[in-house]
């Protein structure tokens, strides 16, 4: 019971249904490709007005509505935390997600709908390997290193790490994301000399770890176009900040 509380999992017998995950459980060690996730409800709603940051509504929210005994939420991947998140808007308050754009020919705003039932998937571009880890030789200094996709409790403490620093001292943000995804180094996994290597690595290394990781992960394409009423093409992205849900309180 213990376990079940950790998680927010204390009744599955609740209404609910199965959500595919656009990771195919390959990256989890239990090989999960899909989780039960209960609707939202009445007592949900209290979360959603009164949260104020995104993190600690996401976080809330798997906790409660994951119904699986032996899976961790801290665990998921970002792609997967997105399309639950879909989910749980779409059951509760319908597919339809509204933009108000502005029309980049007259600078008028106009309103636009996309249907998010209609999301594809955008498959990962490299292979993992038997960890459920990506081997890369980097370009610059032809380094071998190992790197993993991170998971919501990590990427959730990245995010809280600008606020652990004075203002005017600039947080270790890049380098930090840097450490948490490289695994090894040449086959060495000392934390050390995968921190000591961060810290020299060039620029070029640098942003072909972070471009390349992204590009590994299987998500729901969230980028759409659209038509302005003066014709003119507009590139939207549905985004997931605290508003996600609040439109409708």
């Amino acid at each position: 019971m213990e376990q079940a509380r950790q998680y927010g999992q204390q009744d599955f017998n609740l209404p609910h249904d199965v959500v595919m995950l656009p990771s195919k459980g390959k990256f989890y060690k239990n090989g999960k490709k899909s989780l039960k996730v209960g609707y939202l409800t009445a007592q949900d709603e209290n979360i959603l007005i009164s949260a104020t940051k995104y993190d600690n509504i996401v976080q809330t929210l798997l906790k409660n509505k994951i119904y699986e005994p032996d899976f961790n939420v801290n665990d998921l991947l970002e792609g997967d935390v997105e399309a639950i998140l879909i989910f749980l808007r779409n059951t509760a308050f319908g597919a339809e997600y509204n933009f108000i754009l502005r029309d980049p020919k007259t600078k008028k705003e106009f309103n636009k709908s996309v249907m998010l039932d209609e999301l594809d998937i955008i498959e990962s571009q490299y292979e993992p390997n038997e960890r459920g880890h990506f081997d890369l030789t980097l370009p610059k200094t032809g380094k071998k290193v190992e790197c993993k996709i991170l998971s919501l409790s990590e990427i959730s403490e990245l995010n809280k790490l600008a606020d652990q620093y004075p203002e005017g001292v600039v947080a270790p943000i890049v380098t930090k994301r840097l450490e948490s995804i490289i695994v090894s180094l040449e086959g060495n996994t000392d934390r050390e000399t995968i921190i000591n290597f961060v810290n020299t690595l060039p620029i070029a290394d640098s942003k072909f770890i972070r471009n390349t990781i992204v590009k590994c992960e299987p998500r729901l394409n969230l980028d759409r176009v659209v038509t302005a009423p003066s014709g003119e093409k507009v590139n939207v992205r549905i985004t997931f900040g605290a508003e996600f849900f609040r439109p409708f309180f």
